[in-house]
């Protein structure tokens, strides 16, 4: 006969296993969450006067009209004459000299590359694409 009565253990709850696994899917989580738009993250970016803009002399300016007719600094151009324009400005541009290709959004995909195509002949390597 037992004059004691039998003591229980205290049933706990230990907290740092689920803190452990709390923390890795935070970091999974965070790792993995992809912010596509600004909009998501809810701030407002700072406005910068300089950011993606280039004086027009920095920038060689092939233009490409709905029907695939190509201008090189806003006078019509053949394919020909355009390689023989592009190959007169790679000699006098800089090793690092920028393209800007502008494109109408109906403009025939193969003008765009032959445009794209022909800079690269001519080892113009930083080419830009902007559709009006």
């Amino acid at each position: 006969m037992q004059l004691r009565p039998k003591r229980r253990r205290r049933t706990e709850i230990n907290i740092v296993p689920l803190v452990d696994v709390l923390i890795v899917l935070i970091f999974f989580f965070l790792m993995t969450m992809q912010f596509k738009t600004l909009s998501v993250l809810n701030i407002t970016p700072p406005k910068l006067e300089t950011a993606g803009k280039q004086k027009d002399y920095d920038v060689i300016q092939i233009a490409i009209d709905e029907s695939g007719t190509l201008f090189y600094n806003n006078q019509k151009l053949d394919a020909e004459a355009l390689r023989v324009t592009l190959e007169l400005a790679a000699t006098q541009a800089a090793p690092d000299q920028n393209v800007l290709v502008l494109a109408d959004e109906n403009a025939p995909l193969k003008y765009v590359t032959l445009v794209m195509d022909e800079c690269r002949l001519v080892n113009l390597e930083k080419i830009r694409l902007q559709t009006r």
